[in-house]
C-alpha cells in the first residue's frame, strides 16, 4: 500500500560520510548519497545557509534531497559542511570566514566531486548564503549550472553576475514571494546584469520554504534542469 511522501521519508540510497581537504588544509566533512544503481551521471553539490544563522549541511531541503531523490530522481546528492560549520554528521575544522575563506571550501568540493566521486554533470544548488558562494566561486567549467534558492544577494557583486552572462550557463533562480532579503521584484532589479537568468518567483514561499508543498516545489525544480526525465516527481512510495 502506497504512503504519502513526509519530512520524515528516507528513500533507498547508498549513504557514505566524506572528508574534502582543502589547499589550506582543513577537513570538511560531508556526505554523498548515491542511487543504488551506483551511478553518479547526473550530481548535485549543495551550498548550504549561512551557519551563523544555523545554516549546515543538514538543513532541511538539503537533507529532504538526499534522502529523496537518489531514489525518486537517479541524481546523486553531495553535502558538506563549510569551515566552522557543525551538523550531525560533526564540525568542520576551521573557521567561518564570512563568504571570503570559503573559496577554499568551494573549490576543493567540486574538485572532490569530480576527482573523487567521478561525477559527470555536476550542477551546484546554493541556498542563501550558499547562493553567494555559488556565484561567485563556482566558476569551474565542468560545472553544468547553478540553481539559486532564495538568494540574498548580499556579497555578490556585478562583475559575478556579468561573469555568468557571458558564460553562457544555466543559472536559475527561485526567488519566494514573501522573502524578507530578496523578493521577485527586487530580484528582477537586482539580477539585470545577469541577461540569462531564469528568474522563478514562487508564490506564498518564505526564504526558509517550510512546508512539505514548498519542498516538493524547490525539488522538482531541482530536476527538471538536472534529469528531467524523472519528473513528475511523486508523492507517494
Amino acid at each position: 500500500m502506497a504512503e504519502l511522501i513526509r519530512p520524515s521519508t528516507i528513500l533507498p540510497a547508498e549513504r557514505s560520510p566524506i572528508t574534502i581537504l582543502t589547499r589550506d588544509g582543513l577537513k570538511l566533512i560531508g556526505e554523498v548519497a548515491t542511487p543504488l544503481s551506483g551511478d553518479r551521471s547526473n550530481a548535485i553539490l549543495c551550498f548550504h545557509p549561512r551557519p551563523t544563522h544555523g545554516g549546515m549541511m543538514d538543513s532541511h531541503i538539503f537533507k529532504k534531497a538526499a534522502n529523496r531523490l537518489p531514489s525518486m530522481a537517479e541524481i546523486t546528492v553531495i553535502r558538506f559542511n563549510t569551515r566552522g560549520t557543525a551538523s550531525d554528521q560533526g564540525r568542520s575544522e576551521g573557521e567561518f570566514g564570512n563568504g571570503v575563506t570559503e573559496e577554499a571550501d568551494v573549490v576543493a568540493a567540486i574538485d572532490y566531486a569530480f576527482d573523487v566521486l567521478r561525477v559527470k554533470n555536476l550542477w551546484i544548488v546554493g541556498w542563501s548564503f550558499g547562493t553567494d558562494l555559488a556565484l561567485q566561486y563556482a566558476t569551474d567549467s565542468r560545472i553544468k549550472g547553478l540553481i539559486l534558492l532564495s538568494p540574498p544577494l548580499l556579497t555578490t557583486k556585478e562583475s559575478h553576475l556579468e561573469f555568468w552572462a557571458k558564460d553562457g550557463r544555466p543559472v536559475v533562480a527561485l526567488v519566494p514571494e514573501f522573502d524578507e532579503f530578496l523578493n521577485p521584484a527586487d530580484a528582477e532589479i537586482r539580477f539585470k546584469s545577469l541577461t540569462t537568468v531564469d528568474l522563478i518567483a514562487v508564490a506564498g514561499a518564505k526564504h526558509l520554504w517550510v512546508g512539505e508543498p514548498f519542498v516538493h516545489r524547490v525539488l522538482s525544480e531541482i530536476v527538471k534542469y538536472v534529469n528531467p526525465n524523472k519528473l513528475p516527481l511523486a508523492t507517494e512510495y
